[in-house]
């Protein structure tokens, strides 16, 4: 879109993230459908294995053996599947943000091109998908061990102090209230903190620390107005998930009150796999949004802060002075001159040039009548 860049409000980004969207509707749905299909694809493998094993495997060997092997089995899919995961996550968010932002800013990409773009750089955002999830979700996780530990040692001093179950139960209820509240305040102010990596990381080719501190500046200012995003997308996402499986339950339902058991077997399966199939489908359609989104929000967070409209109109009428690229080597060969030490690209200084001077002449003789 050729629009001119200029501060947005929450309104006029929400209305921008639609026009994206619905403008370059299959550009972005199939970007995020190739992490949704890998989701999809593992699911799948997994239910095949289990349904194999329910049919024909559990029968042939003791319950104590196929305990075990269904604990390798889920040892290696997690082994095999959370890497593959990562990995189609950390490249579909760094492929929506380089497309979102080529868009944004009136050029034209394809799938293909904006996958490319990234691979190059996949370790960097696979990276990046990692201390993300580390620092939204690791954190509460030790939170709730450290909250398990005090609990259980709350529930020991309280019975040895004689103070019953009941004010065990107390304990444990208002650490449990504690622990959600904080946890759910910490989780958002996370989300937001966090939610300009992936475009800052991109667009400006920066580390993953470096990326994690430019969003942390950028998002500085617009903490209100990016949780509202948020709480605004899960709603619709919610709202498109109901919309879906609700009318499918309520068919499958009335199939399976209809009294036949082939038909009540049939739509249970059904069910199963609409609810996961749906699931999956409302992800894809959504994340776009959160893509489109976050990218506007980069953008208009730099021009505030840095003056980035004016910095992209003086590049489009070519006022910015481009680097200027390092001299190479070649002429100098073909030159036939040398290098200078130390640097293989400046000439060595020339060797002074050896200068003939006029000799002076010789006296003459009075006798020869030559003039001295």
């Amino acid at each position: 879109m050729n629009e001119p860049l200029r501060p947005l409000t929450l309104g006029e980004i929400l209305d921008r993230t639609a026009q994206l969207y619905r403008s370059r509707f299959l550009l972005f749905l199939g970007i995020s459908v190739i992490p949704t299909g890998v989701v999809v694809v593992l699911a799948c493998l997994a239910g095949l294995v289990v349904a194999w094993w329910s049919a024909a495997g559990a029968g042939s060997m003791p319950e104590e053996a196929g305990y075990v092997l269904v604990a390798i089995f889920c040892i290696c899919v997690a082994l095999v599947a959370l890497p593959v995961l990562l990995a189609a996550s950390a490249l579909a968010m760094a492929a929506m943000s380089h497309a979102v932002s080529r868009v944004h800013l009136g050029q034209t990409t394809t799938i293909r091109d904006a996958y490319k773009s990234v691979w190059r750089k996949g370790w960097r955002y696979m990276g990046l998908t990692l201390l993300e999830g580390i620092l939204i979700g690791g954190v509460p996780f030790a939170i709730y061990i450290l909250l398990v530990i005090l609990i259980a040692g709350g529930a020991i001093f309280a019975r040895a102090s004689g103070m019953g179950n009941i004010a065990g139960v107390g304990l444990f209820i208002m650490a449990v209230v504690l622990f959600v509240i904080a946890i759910v305040v910490y989780v958002f102010y996370m989300l937001i903190r966090l939610s300009l990596v992936f475009p800052a990381c991109v667009v400006e080719q920066v580390g993953v620390w470096p990326a994690i501190k430019r969003s942390w500046d950028l998002s500085d200012g617009s903490k209100g107005r990016i949780l509202l995003l948020y709480v605004l997308v899960g709603l619709l996402g919610w709202l498109l998930s109901m919309g879906i499986t609700l009318p499918l339950l309520i068919i499958f339902t009335l199939l399976i009150g209809s009294g036949n058991p082939q038909h009540a077997q049939a739509a249970s399966i059904a069910i199963i796999f609409i609810s996961y199939g749906s699931s999956f489908a409302v992800q894809a359609l959504v994340r776009p949004v959160y893509g489109i989104a976050q990218v506007l929000f980069y953008y208009d967070q730099r021009i505030r802060k840095e003056g980035f409209d004016i910095e992209w109109m003086m590049q489009q009428a070519g006022m910015a002075v481009a680097p200027t690229p390092a001299p190479q080597a070649a002429p100098l060969a073909a030159s036939g001159r040398t290098a200078a030490p130390g640097n293989p690209f400046v000439p060595a200084p020339e060797p002074p040039q050896d200068v003939e001077f006029p000799q002076a002449s010789k006296p003459t003789s009075p006798e020869s009548g030559e003039s001295q």
